[in-house]
């Protein structure tokens, strides 16, 4: 189940990813706005798209704390695991 989740965000945050990167570049660690290149107002997209596609409801803390791609994904299972 973790792996298909992965699967789906790395699918979301491709979409975003700038042109010098590739979805290949999406690593758990990987920091979205550092390491990833992703801008704050495509990191809302993001969040909006992670909840559209886990029918998860995520808070202003939980998107304070989705700095990394496995930050989100714990953040989603959490979420998925509390409903």
């Amino acid at each position: 189940m973790q792996e298909e989740r992965y699967q789906k965000l790395k699918t979301i945050v491709s979409t975003y990813l700038p042109d010098d990167l590739s979805p290949m570049d999406i690593q758990p660690e990987s920091n979205f706005i550092e390491e990833l290149n992703i801008n704050s107002a495509n990191l809302v997209d993001i969040v909006l798209d992670v909840e559209d596609t886990f029918d998860i409801m995520l808070e202003n803390e939980d998107m304070d704390g989705m700095q990394t791609v496995s930050d989100a994904l714990n953040i989603i299972d959490k979420k998925i695991a509390d409903k």
